[in-house]
C-alpha cells in the first residue's frame, strides 16, 4: 500500500513515523552533542555513559518509527532522507538555543540541499 493516497496526502503510518523520528532526533542530538556543554569537565567515559543512556530512548523511538514507516509503504531511501531532514530541523534550534551557537546561512543552504534530496526521493511515490 503506498503511503500517499490519490489526493497526495500522507498516510497515518507516515505521520506516525515522522513524529517518532522527530522525537528520536531530539534524544539523539542531546546524546551526541549535549555532553559537549554539560559534561565538558568530566572524563570522556562518563559522557559516554550518559550519552548511551540518552541514546536508549532514541532507539526506543527510532526502531518502531522505521518499522511503522516501512510497513506502511515508505521505502528505505525515503526513511533515510526523512531522518536527515528531521536531523537538521532539530539540530539547528539545538545548536542555537542550547549550545549558544550563532545562526549561519550555511544552515539555509544545507536545508535547500535536503529539500532537493526530498524531491528526488519522493517524486515517484
Amino acid at each position: 500500500m503506498p503511503f500517499f493516497n490519490w489526493a497526495g496526502t500522507a498516510s497515518m503510518a507516515y505521520w506516525q513515523t515522522v513524529g517518532l523520528l522527530l522525537l528520536s532526533n531530539v534524544f539523539m542530538t542531546f546524546a551526541w552533542y549535549g555532553h559537549l556543554k554539560d559534561l565538558a569537565a568530566r572524563p570522556w567515559w562518563i559522557a559516554a555513559l550518559v550519552s548511551w543512556s540518552i541514546a536508549l530512548f532514541e532507539y526506543l523511538l527510532q526502531v518502531p518509527a522505521n518499522r511503522i514507516g516501512y510497513a506502511g509503504g515508505v521505502s528505505l531511501a525515503q526513511l533515510k532522507i526523512t531522518q536527515e531532514v528531521l536531523t537538521l530541523a532539530v539540530f539547528v534550534p539545538f545548536s542555537m538555543f542550547f549550545m549558544g551557537q550563532p545562526f549561519k546561512t550555511d544552515y539555509v543552504w544545507a536545508g535547500l540541499c535536503l529539500l532537493g534530496a526530498v524531491y528526488f526521493i519522493f517524486r515517484s511515490a
